[in-house]
């Protein structure tokens, strides 16, 4: 039994306990469907007490020395070392994570709360000048209160703490609800690791619920003033709509169709390597994957002879076995998503270079090539091990096909000639683009975020501190001004 197992409460008010609702959510492993732990699911009301507990221990958390914050934090990153083993294995039981994923996975959490255990020495003012004589303009960053954060099930610990760490780091109260197939990893496993650390009791709440019950309340409960959300296009916009009805602000990392460009001139194996990793890597089911990999003529059918011969020898199978690859995908719904939209592939003309079966849980890899950009396979994100090899005669003709797609999260260029692989990274309608790299990339001190469908706000570094405080003035008159409508002297 996974040591983590245990952790099939909520957390709320600093407390361990099973939740109000009726309902019970059954965890379970995607490779074995193995029953990790049952959840009895959260209520309307638990969900109001958890907003209620962060609010107020947000008072308790603002009074700590930034220095003990910092502190506080830095616990957190000793507490993920020290269970590195125990944490690797819950990755790999409740989402199918690879090791060679948990060990990437683990890594970003680490330098994510590094990087949040800054903030509370960086909760800097400024004195600003007036246009009023004796006046002293005083401008304070204050953290928002408390912030809600939903996250998805590929990176659910990661992605949960790049929200929750930072949002902490920031000086607000959380809380967090996962997603119903990584409640633990996402969700009560965060609240272990803060709890762990020392946090005041009740400032981090984890409320594993049905969306159904809960409908809109998590977000437009009257408490938090931002949500942070990683997800499906789809449940962001509907999440956005409701919190600009609130006048919250949404911080939203939606979905992504990710090109990688491979130029006349690039590093052909070098460029194979960053195309495996950029669409395989976690079966697929990452935001930032390349779902188009785009090749110049000239070198498309070596690229494309020599890529189906990589992938071909992928490992698909139990991601507790080292030597795999690809392990499942999260649920059976994602399986037949994936599988009908293949099957859409072929439909629309793609020609088939490698084929792939869907087996329960488990994909193996399907190449499709000879793509055109209208395809629907060009058009719509594959959150599995499928990909799209088209070949281009231009670089504008490149950079056309990059753009032609509702998404703008990540993407790549190849090229030896890397300042001019900047200047055409620039023309990329993205977030971000990485030249002579992958399309897999996560700095906690860069911002993070994308355009168009793929979301709103911006994540790490100075941005996220930004997301999660606001700016107080403070004005001093250190000498009486005149007013308006003040007597005359003498009368």
């Amino acid at each position: 039994m996974n040591v983590f197992a245990s952790l099939n409460q909520q957390f709320i008010g600093g407390k361990w306990r099973d939740g109000a609702s009726k309902k019970v959510l059954r965890d379970q492993n995607p490779y074995n469907g193995q029953t990790i732990a049952e959840f009895k699911l959260g209520s309307l009301g638990d969900l109001d007490e958890a907003y209620r507990s962060a609010a107020a221990a947000q008072k308790v958390w603002a009074e700590v020395n930034p220095y003990e914050k910092r502190a506080t934090l830095e616990k957190a990153i000793t507490y993920v070392e020290e269970n590195q083993g125990a944490i690797t294995d819950i990755i790999i039981d409740e989402l199918g994570g690879t090791r060679l994923k948990a060990f990437f996975e683990i890594g970003l959490v680490k330098n994510i709360i590094k990087e949040a255990s800054t903030y509370p020495l960086r909760m800097t003012g400024e004195i600003l000048p007036s246009t009023v004589d004796g006046k002293e303009n005083r401008l304070y960053r204050v953290p928002v209160g408390v912030v809600g954060v939903i996250s998805p099930f590929n990176f659910p610990l990661f992605l949960s703490m790049r929200s929750v760490a930072t949002a902490l780091g920031a000086g607000n109260g959380v809380v967090l609800k996962p997603h119903d197939d990584t409640p633990i990893t996402g969700g009560t496993l965060v609240g272990k690791i803060f709890e762990a650390a020392g946090i005041p009791q009740g400032l981090l709440n984890v409320i594993v619920a049905d969306i159904a019950e809960l409908g809109n309340a998590f977000v437009e409960h009257p408490i938090p003033r931002v949500i942070s959300f990683t997800g499906s296009e789809a449940v962001g916009r509907k999440i956005g709509e409701s919190a600009g009805r609130c006048l919250k602000k949404a911080i939203l990392e939606l979905g992504g169709n990710s090109a990688l460009i491979v130029l006349a001139d690039a590093d052909l194996e070098y460029a194979l390597n960053a195309a495996v990793f950029s669409r395989f890597t976690h079966q697929g089911q990452i935001c930032m994957s390349a779902n188009r990999i785009l090749v110049h003529r000239s070198l498309y059918p070596q690229f494309l002879k020599k890529y189906v011969a990589r992938v071909s020898g992928l490992k698909v199978g139990d991601p507790r076995d080292p030597q795999t690859d690809i392990g499942p995908l999260i649920n059976k719904t994602q399986a037949e998503t994936l599988a009908r939209q293949i099957q859409q592939g072929v439909a629309s003309g793609a020609r088939v270079a490698l084929q792939g079966k869907v087996e329960g849980n488990l994909a193996s890899p399907t190449i499709f090539a000879d793509v055109k950009p209208e395809m629907y396979v060009a058009q719509n994100e594959m959150f599995g091990p499928a990909v799209c090899v088209m070949a281009f005669d231009t670089t504008e003709e490149a950079i056309e096909i990059a753009n032609r797609s509702a998404y703008g999260l990540s993407g790549a260029i190849h090229t030896r000639d890397v300042e001019f692989g900047a200047e055409l990274a620039k023309r990329i309608d993205s977030g971000a683009v990485h030249v002579n790299d992958g399309t897999i990339n996560d700095d906690p001190l860069v911002a993070f975020g994308g355009e168009k469908a793929s979301g709103t706000g911006r994540l790490n570094g100075r941005w996220a501190l930004e997301e999660f405080t606001t700016l107080k003035w403070v004005s001093v008159q250190h000498k009486p001004r005149h007013f308006p409508f003040e007597p005359a002297p003498g009368s």
